[in-house]
């Protein structure tokens, strides 16, 4: 890996990288090294490496693997050895975050992920979108999973065949594009459709203020108003992409158990038939938004003449109060 100063003055990355992966990927880049956060870079095509670089240092590689969306880097040298360039994308362009295991722990709780049944199932069955990249493998979890395109969300839970729960995963980059896009709005709306739906993001809130390009306040604002606007469908930060993957095996193993108690609940309420067969029926009782309905129905002339003639304080002209006309329906109980 070769690491070079910027030619351009007016970058505000100073450094470039060249990776030898892929026939060679090339970086703008914050540092030199991630050494104490995870360092922001930018791709660039393989013809932007200059033809005479200003070489800061090269640094020989035991290994460079591209694996999914990250290329692991293991340098030959005993400190600052391990490395990972990450990439993903935020209001349609690509991002990379070059990041090393101390940086990288900041963000990882040092938790033991539990392995018992969700929710007590033992035959939890997840549907993953077929368009789903790099999907959760639900690795050392008891449950099975099935690949088929979703309408919504990239985690379902199908009961009888139909869509009952889904889970829409994002990284904060994803979201962070999703909001200012527009696109989240529409997710929220479709998951909002459902029984159960939810959006898991793979960080913490705080990294929300951390992105770069994006103004933290317009991003907050936007997100505060669409949990809002879509109550039913709570946006859960968890940390890491391996809490994520355990948050949402255990949502929808709740949400089977739940929707499966609710669709018994409602096998056992009789119909309509079978009400009026047997079964007694109250009366219906006026609720106070049907009475006051009621009320503003009658002319408030007639109310007026018969609250005088009744004796009642009433004003001669102007509104006639709730009380006088709740009194008048009181004693016309048929609108007479």
């Amino acid at each position: 890996m070769v690491i070079a100063r910027n030619p351009d003055p007016e970058s505000t990355l100073p450094y470039l990288l060249w990776v030898p992966v892929d026939g060679g990927r090339v970086f703008r880049s914050k540092e030199t090294w991630p050494r104490t956060k995870a360092v922001f870079c930018y791709p660039l095509e393989r013809g932007d490496w200059p033809a005479e670089p200003d070489v800061l240092e090269r640094v020989t590689l035991r290994s460079c693997v591209r694996r999914g969306a990250a290329i692991d880097l293991v340098a030959d040298r005993g400190r600052e050895a391990r490395s990972q360039i990450v990439f993903t994308r935020a209001r349609g362009r690509p991002m990379v975050f070059w990041q090393a295991p101390r940086t990288r722990k900041q963000a990882r709780p040092d938790v033991r992920i539990p392995t018992a049944r969700a929710a007590g199932l033992a035959d939890l069955r997840i549907t993953v979108d077929s368009r789903e990249r790099y999907a959760y493998k639900f690795t050392g979890q008891q449950v099975s999973t099935q690949v088929a395109a979703l309408p919504v969300g990239d985690y379902g839970l199908l009961l009888d065949g139909v869509l009952s729960a889904a889970v829409e995963r994002k990284s904060v980059a994803d979201l962070a594009s999703s909001v200012l896009n527009g696109t989240l709005r529409f997710a929220l709306g479709e998951l909002a459709a459902l029984p159960r739906g939810a959006v898991v993001i793979e960080d913490r809130y705080s990294a929300v203020f951390k992105l770069p390009f994006v103004k933290a306040g317009v991003l907050t604002e936007a997100l505060a108003e669409l949990q809002v606007r879509y109550p039913n469908v709570p946006m859960v930060f968890c940390e890491t992409r391996t809490l994520a993957e355990e948050w949402t095996f255990r949502f929808l193993g709740a949400c089977r158990v739940l929707l499966e108690q609710q669709a018994m609940l409602d096998a056992d309420v009789p119909s309509g038939a079978d009400a009026s067969a047997g079964a007694a029926v109250d009366p219906p009782v006026a609720t106070p938004s049907a009475t006051a309905a009621a009320a503003a129905t009658v002319p408030t002339a007639t109310v007026r003449a018969w609250a005088q003639r009744e004796g009642l304080d009433v004003a001669p002209t102007g509104r006639v109060s709730g009380e006088v006309r709740r009194a008048y329906l009181a004693a016309h109980p048929a609108g007479g």
